[in-house]
């Protein structure tokens, strides 16, 4: 048994040891990674809607004279 201090996490191989002999189900795991591809791609959506938006608003903004 290790000693470790109260405030350090406990090592990865200790979290992971819970997982170790769980069987993975493919159809589940097929449907997660669907759901994660499909949230990067309405978030890369949304960002390029945002800058072609910010884009715009600067072409249509009359440009203000600066002082030197």
């Amino acid at each position: 048994m290790i000693l470790r201090e109260e405030w350090t996490p406990p090592p990865v191989r200790e979290v992971l040891a819970v997982y170790a002999g769980r069987s993975t189900d493919t159809a589940t795991a097929l449907r997660g990674a669907a759901r994660v591809r499909e949230s990067l791609n309405r978030a890369r959506l949304a960002a390029t809607q945002r800058r072609n938006a910010q884009k715009a608003a600067k072409r249509t903004t009359p440009s203000t004279p600066r002082s030197a």
